[in-house]
């Protein structure tokens, strides 16, 4: 089986390839500059060249604050690139698996999300990505899988636990937001879900599933849970509200995602958050000390 994976320069990107590669999978892996999924011509070219059986999206639109203040760029990244791809999957008979968000539902609920709950998203990033949801259900309903997940953290790039890692370096306290609820997600773990769920992805299993950790935990209780393992003190991180770091797009209070849908593909539940980050802590704090040094 031949894969190729979009935006392969994100974070997850580079996970699935990395790990695809790891299975001895025959993998493609192409970046902005390798692939502009909103170009039909350049889509076209790239399925000519690779000739994929499976295409996993990771190229996605992912600066939220950016997207109220321009929501049609983001709508062609995560809505019309996403079509796109599942136009040229459908025309080549190839699969797709397209990555997604919690941010397609409201985030005011008080229990996990199920697969099947109505999305309303309140973000033009939720929006956009619910586009392209629909767009790709639209276009190869029998042939693809969206995997939501959220709280992504990992190796590559940017995330709130690299964040906490260099604050801790360099603060004596920190204020970390404790009224928003989430899954923290190791960026590696859903990348294994990635390429156990490819054989099975538009064959046996089809539709939405939820890709996050088990477990659920607020920000300031992940800060908490990092402080703790790395050895330094928790209790120097302190509780405030979502009041105190106002932004552009309204974050959402409970993202919590639930897993319902996973036993049908006889695949479990990712493992849980707590367990996840002891295993990514210690590969994050040598990548990160590698950048400083």
């Amino acid at each position: 089986m031949r894969w190729l994976v979009t935006g392969a320069g994100g974070m997850l990107g580079r996970d699935t390839v990395e790990e695809l590669a790891r299975r001895g999978e025959d993998v493609t892996g192409l970046d902005h500059a390798g692939l502009d999924i909103t170009r039909p011509g350049a889509v076209d070219r790239a399925f000519a060249a690779h000739r994929p059986d499976l295409v996993v999206n990771c190229a996605a639109h992912t600066a939220v604050d950016d997207a109220e203040t321009d929501e049609p760029r983001a709508l062609r990244i995560n809505g019309e690139g996403p079509r796109l791809l599942a136009r040229a999957c459908a025309a080549h008979g190839a699969r797709l698996i397209h990555v997604s968000t919690d941010y397609v539902f409201a985030g005011d609920a008080t229990a996990p999300y199920p697969e099947d709950h109505p999305p309303a998203p309140r973000t033009a990033y939720g929006r956009t990505k619910l586009a392209g949801e629909r767009a790709v259900r639209a276009e190869l309903p029998e042939a693809s899988v969206v995997l939501r997940t959220a709280w992504l953290y990992g190796v590559h790039g940017h995330s709130f636990v690299r964040t906490m890692l260099d604050l801790e370096a360099r603060r004596d306290t920190l204020d970390v937001v404790a009224d928003q609820r989430g899954q923290p997600t190791w960026s590696a773990d859903v990348a294994a879900r990635i390429a156990d769920l490819g054989p099975r992805a538009g064959r046996t299993a089809r539709g939405v599933f939820h890709t996050t950790s088990a477990g659920e935990a607020s920000w300031y209780e992940l800060a908490r849970e990092i402080f703790r393992e790395i050895g330094a003190d928790p209790d120097r991180v302190r509780p405030t509200t979502s009041d105190a770091f106002p932004r552009a797009a309204p974050r959402p209070a409970y993202s919590v995602l639930g897993h319902g849908r996973w036993r049908e593909t006889g695949l479990g539940p990712l493992r849980d958050w707590r367990t996840a980050l002891h295993a990514a802590l210690p590969l994050i704090r040598k990548a990160t000390q590698g950048v400083r040094s």
